[in-house]
């Protein structure tokens, strides 16, 4: 996830630096305190305390003097940095380093934050010193957080606080096995501080037909690749490279729907296929099965600004061996440059259990 990273402070930046004052900054500091939900019953045995720790967040408040601010009711962005303590001996401590972007509901109170980075365990699994962490098959992760809180800025001069949940997910993507990742939920309180002595005037520019906007059929082509490793630990990475084909139409400035079709090269499943003929005859599984599948999909793309958030839901159509089921799905964003080409970074699942994080590049015409 440190494209996603890199494209976000870039935009960051980006808007940071002009003559005139277009944002103002705050920080805030979020203690948390929960429980790892058992998701998956092979963790059930690291589940022993109440993980706890902290959130330090820097944001970038906006003003609308953008439109595509205006069209997201003056969302902030910007960098946190997290410590958990999982209570468990086997799982450790983690840190992670998020971009996140997040809006605003009920008159500016009620607050929906997501982040998406990078975390580092310090006690992931070893086969011999620490075989019962089977959640963190890697010291570098990628994690996920969303957080919903009630907030009250400027309560004490520059001085506000905030409370509500937030969930935390820490995940390598099956980069390597093994990968059963946890899932925290949390409670979370925190004070915030606004650097700028005054808040600026919001703007409302925008025209009144400015929600009425389409676009004709556009053709996207993406190339996505990246290493992964089956469910056998020790078993090897080997990398994956996936082709698809899609026409999205675009309905608002926000919102394009997308059908497309797609072929999956996964080098990690045809080692599996090979290790299951040898080590299960039992199985019925003769080696020689294809190991290529082709995907059909449908999905949506939420344009903010320069970058996309996407979510598609897909169908094996071409699926000669049985693995993790037919139907996935793929969350991921894309930084466009320019009109026509994109970078993309994704984590393709089947329902809880990640299969890859895909990084990929591609044009829209």
């Amino acid at each position: 996830m440190k494209f996603f990273c890199a494209c976000l402070c870039c935009l960051i930046f980006s808007v940071g630096f002009s003559q005139e004052k277009k944002h103002t900054s705050t920080i805030d500091l979020n203690y948390f305190y929960g429980n790892i939900a058992e998701h998956n019953p092979d963790i059930a045995h690291l589940i022993t305390g109440h993980p706890e720790g902290y959130m330090l967040s820097w944001n970038r408040k906006t003003f609308g003097f953008e439109d595509w601010e205006q069209r997201y009711n003056y969302p902030d962005f910007g960098v946190t940095y997290a410590y958990q303590n999982m209570k468990n001996e086997y799982l450790g401590s983690l840190a992670a380093l998020y971009a996140h972007y997040y809006v605003y509901f009920l008159k500016r109170h009620l607050m929906f934050r997501i982040g998406q980075g990078v975390a580092y365990t310090e006690n992931p699994y070893d086969k011999v010193e620490n075989y019962r962490n089977v959640a963190f098959g890697s010291k570098l992760l990628s994690s996920t957080f969303v957080m919903l809180n009630y907030r009250k800025e400027r309560l004490f001069d520059r001085f506000g606080l905030q409370a509500g949940v937030t969930i935390i997910h820490y995940s390598n993507g099956s980069v390597k096995s093994p990968n059963t990742s946890t899932n925290s939920m949390l409670l979370n309180v925190g004070l915030t501080y606004n650097i700028d002595e005054e808040p600026l005037s919001y703007q409302y520019t925008l025209d009144e037909n400015d929600g009425k906007f389409t676009e004709p059929l556009r053709y996207n082509m993406t190339f996505s690749g990246g290493v992964s490793e089956n469910d056998v630990v020790g078993s090897g990475q080997f990398p994956f490279y996936n082709l698809s084909f899609a026409v999205d139409k675009r309905i608002t400035r926000k919102s394009a729907f997308q059908l497309g079709t797609e072929v999956f090269i996964t080098k990690a499943l045809k080692e599996l296929i090979e290790y299951y003929s040898v080590a299960f005859p039992e199985v019925n599984v003769s080696g020689d099965e294809d190991y290529k599948r082709v995907g059909v999909f449908i999905g949506h793309e939420l344009f903010v600004n320069k970058m996309s958030v996407i979510g598609q839901l897909g169908y094996y159509a071409y699926y000669p061996y049985d693995f993790e089921g037919r139907v996935y799905m793929r969350l991921g964003i894309k930084q466009y440059f320019g009109n026509k080409f994109f970078g993309k970074v994704s984590i393709k699942s089947h329902g809880a259990k990640a299969e890859a994080v895909e990084f990929g590049v591609g044009v829209r015409l």
